[in-house]
């Protein structure tokens, strides 16, 4: 038959280098003639947002952010840029902020520049997330990508180790999903393999050496990799999991990924030997779960869902509410018996293994 597939590459214009952020950012702002600028980042990012926005026509600071961007938030957020006739979005942050741009974006259209402080990777994808009445809801939209997104390593050296691991994992979910995803195809495989090669070998060196850049480095762009692979591939067990855990239990973001990650990788991998070789290929092991499990190790990584508000008793509705959200063409038939003990072990952090 040979080899037949179907990808889209989506348009986006990407800004990399460490100290450049400042420079990139006027450049930005300038390319698109932006006159009344609204600014949305968290109040701990006060400090850098004055010294990237110091000359440009800032008309909103916007701080009121919410993980999981509840539907009440994003209407507030959509009617503040209005009242202020804003015409360009700037987003610095993780997820949520990037999340909260876009939420306004799906409603109003306006261009996002984006500024990445973690590895979430949600700066890379036309993916929106909305939540209400504990249900997200996610989608796909050509005017939530942001225009163009700026990385700068030297941003996300305030981001403490902990929550750089479990970003960073987050990160590598992304990779992980990307290999079995709706529409994984052999372009979106390399950038994942990639991705996780690169995640493998920053984040030691991050916790290694929290103020370094090398490994910052290595692990945005990584993010960015892993980011573009899962905008392609579409989301897979893994972030319906997670999607699930995080809009109806409000558990956060990062450590929900980094702990439900290596019980899909160990449910899925068998089934997949092609995308399994690949990935043990890019952690340099002879599995790819053992690679994983090596250097969550290494990471000291997040382990039990317990530690961030599931409970045994949730387990039930979870399985409910997940079940049905599964993608056809998963690698493996997923019964309800099948998630109930992969969220077994993910709440007491049982050894995962194939």
């Amino acid at each position: 038959m040979g080899m037949i597939f179907s990808h889209d590459t989506l348009p986006q214009r990407v800004l990399f280098g460490t100290g450049k952020a400042a420079e990139h950012l006027a450049a930005e702002v300038a390319r698109f003639d932006a006159t009344r600028v609204m600014v949305i980042a968290g109040r701990r990012d006060s400090g850098t947002v004055d010294e990237l926005t110091r000359r440009l026509p800032v008309a909103l600071r916007y701080s009121d952010i919410v993980q999981h961007v509840p539907i009440a938030s994003a209407k507030t957020a959509r009617a503040a840029a209005r009242e202020n006739g804003i015409d360009l979005l700037v987003c610095l942050g993780g997820g949520s902020a990037v999340g909260l741009a876009k939420a306004i974006a799906l409603d109003t259209a306006l261009p996002i520049v984006a500024v990445p402080t973690t590895y979430a990777g949600s700066e890379a994808t036309n993916v929106w997330g909305l939540t209400e009445a504990g249900r997200k809801t996610t989608g796909v939209d050509a005017r939530v990508l942001p225009a163009t997104v700026i990385y700068d390593s030297a941003l996300t050296t305030s981001l403490p180790v902990g929550l750089s691991v479990a970003s960073g994992l987050n990160a590598m979910a992304h990779c992980i999903d990307s290999m079995w995803g709706p529409r994984a195809d052999p372009i979106n495989a390399v950038l994942a393999a990639e991705g996780i090669r690169a995640l493998a070998a920053g984040l030691p060196e991050i916790v290694a050496d929290p103020a370094g850049i090398e490994g910052r480095e290595q692990a945005l762009y990584g993010a960015y990799l892993s980011a573009v692979a899962f905008a392609s591939a579409g989301s897979g067990m893994h972030h319906k999991i997670c999607h699930v855990l995080g809009g109806t239990y409000d558990m956060p973001h990062a450590q929900t990924h980094a702990t439900v990650l290596p019980y899909v990788l160990a449910f899925n991998a068998p089934a997949a030997p092609g995308a399994e070789a690949r990935m043990a290929a890019a952690f340099g092991s002879p599995t790819a779960l053992g690679g994983l499990n090596a250097l969550r190790s290494r990471l000291d990584a997040p382990r039990a869902l317990k530690d961030y508000g599931f409970a045994a008793g949730n387990i039930p509705e979870a399985v409910s509410l997940i079940l049905p959200a599964i993608p056809a063409n998963n690698p493996r038939t997923v019964t309800a018996e099948d998630l109930a003990a992969l969220l077994t072990a993910a709440l007491h952090g049982s050894e995962p293994a194939y």
